[in-house]
């Protein structure tokens, strides 16, 4: 994973649920959250993965929990 990459899933409410991979270095920093506009988006959760568990948990996102690839949403 060379550049971010945004992950969004269509929300009922009209909001989405987004997760957010930004490479640094030998680790990739996760976000999770939800955005509601025009509020603020909720950050729900951030962690650091190595690089090849970042590329597993993108490709379960897609293929199991309904994300698929967006341009980034703020």
């Amino acid at each position: 994973m060379a550049r971010p990459l945004w992950l969004v899933r269509p929300r009922a409410d009209g909001g989405c649920d987004y997760v957010n991979f930004v490479p640094g270095g030998s680790s990739v920093e996760m976000r999770e959250g939800s955005h509601l506009p025009p509020q603020m988006p909720l950050l729900k959760r951030r962690c650091w993965l190595r690089t090849e568990e970042a590329e597993l948990q993108r490709r379960r996102l897609q293929q199991e929990a309904g994300y698929h690839h967006s341009e980034p949403l703020f």
